[in-house]
């Protein structure tokens, strides 16, 4: 059976003014946080103590907090709200900032980078999202916020080599506090109040779920996948600037220049990579595919270092990757995800994720302490080599989608007969029932079903 035209409304301007806000907030912490990324391995010998492990520990001290804390804070903007927790977060992550541009000690900038992460809003934010946006346009607001944390990712990228020669480490810092006081801003300012927050379970973690995400193989993959992905970015970004600097010859000034027009021509050759994994369902085959390709791009750069075009074309490379695996991976876990455990799975991939963050930065201190950057990208292609040996057993993911059904009648009495005859619809995978919500989830296969079944079904039902 054929899908029919989805004839859901448009937005409306109150959603379109909350997604672009949220994503701005998102996209001003994320150039806060990168932008010392390209630089930091290279600069912070100006601070006293350094030693290599410590200033990896600096570089990414703020996944340590940032993991920690995010579920908590979800949790705790369910409760005293979400405007109150973003607002208190982004203040922590000011405070951060001020303590290490202030800091004249590695320990200080440490510090300053814990304060950072402590101010962990990504799971406020995105239920904040959810309050805002109708169900159908859950799936375009999340991937709006996503498109802004990609392209601030490589505009910090871009722009954090040419504003550490202008203004220093310190001034970076600085400018991360100001992101910060403007995400506030735009927070009271322009992003709406919702009437009413509610506990999202296709997006917030429950706790009761913890244990059974843990003991699915399949999302233990892809939580293990983007622990790998950030644990490989932060590892290679403590050596590559070094690397570029004094195996190459490039100077500090013109690292800039080397990082923009790749990270442009990686995120034109990532699309193709993506429409064949959708649309041509060969998501395990790309998946597999682009972790093969960082493996290899470590090994160009171990073997490579006094070569700016191989480093170049290893970083075009790299980044091809990454954003491949980085778009992916949430639409692999939303597929994979049995719908009571969507949001739990979701809180348990994050929290990996900049974990994984963390353990980079440290990995890639210590390695290039012990033996210097040909060290850190043979250990790379090691760990993608372990990475790829966990993920090779994955099952290659259904082509699946998840609607909303509010149903006015629904009811705990009702519950079972309501699960029942939606799972009885052709195409329908899997239902869960909220009765004290009385919204039904239901996961389906887009080319065995009709949507007007499920419209015909809210419409009876109501």
């Amino acid at each position: 059976m054929t899908q029919k035209q989805n004839t859901a409304s448009s937005m409306t301007s109150l959603e379109k003014r909350s997604i672009s806000g949220l994503a701005s907030i998102f996209a001003l912490r994320m150039l806060g946080l990168f932008m010392i990324l390209p630089v930091f391995s290279l600069a912070a010998e100006q601070y006293s103590g350094s030693t290599p492990l410590l200033i990896g520990l600096a570089i990414g001290a703020y996944g340590l907090t940032q993991a920690l804390f995010q579920i908590p804070f979800g949790m705790l903007s369910d409760r005293i709200g979400r405007k109150r927790v973003i607002t208190a977060g982004l203040l922590l992550f000011a405070a951060g900032s001020v303590v290490a541009a202030t800091a004249d000690s590695i320990q200080m900038v440490i510090l300053g980078r814990l304060l950072q992460g402590s101010g962990a809003i990504s799971a406020a934010v995105m239920a904040l999202t959810a309050d805002l946006t109708r169900d159908e346009h859950r799936t375009k607001a999340m991937a709006s916020i996503g498109i802004s944390i990609g392209l601030s990712f490589s505009v910090a990228l871009a722009t954090g080599a040419a504003l550490e020669s202008w203004i220093g480490l310190s001034g970076i810092f600085w400018a991360t506090a100001a992101f910060s006081l403007v995400g506030i801003a735009v927070l009271h300012l322009w992003v709406p109040t919702p009437t009413r927050s509610t506990t999202h379970r296709d997006m917030e973690p429950a706790p009761k779920q913890f244990i059974k995400v843990l003991r699915n193989p399949e999302i233990m993959r892809l939580v293990l996948s983007i622990m790998m992905l950030h644990l490989l970015l932060t590892t290679s970004f403590f050596a590559l600037p070094i690397t570029l600097f004094e195996h190459a010859g490039l100077a500090k000034s013109d690292h800039a220049m080397a990082y923009l027009p790749v990270l442009i021509l990686a995120f034109i050759a990532m699309v193709p990579f993506i429409i064949i994994a959708e649309k041509r369902r060969k998501m395990k085959a790309v998946f597999l595919g682009a972790v093969i390709v960082l493996g290899l791009v470590q090994l160009i750069w171990a073997f490579g270092p006094s070569s700016t075009t191989s480093i170049l074309i290893g970083l075009w490379l790299f980044f091809t990757a990454f954003n491949i695996l980085e778009a992916s991976l949430p639409s692999m876990m939303s597929k994979l995800s049995p719908l009571a455990n969507k949001g739990t799975a979701l809180g348990v991939y994050s929290t990996a994720q900049f974990l994984g963050a963390f353990i980079g930065g440290a990995t890639g201190g210590f390695l290039y302490g012990q033996f210097g950057v040909t060290g850190v990208f043979i250990a790379g292609a090691i760990i993608t080599l372990v990475w790829l040996f966990f993920v090779l057993p994955m099952t290659p993911p259904r082509h699946l989608s998840t609607k909303i059904l509010e149903l006015a009648t629904l009811t705990d009495d009702n519950a079972n007969d309501t699960a029942a005859r939606l799972n009885a619809i052709d195409g329908v995978v899997e239902t869960m029932i909220v009765a004290s919500e009385q919204v039904a989830y239901v996961k389906y296969a887009p080319e065995e079903l009709n949507l007007d079944d499920l419209d015909a079904f809210r419409v009876s039902s109501s």
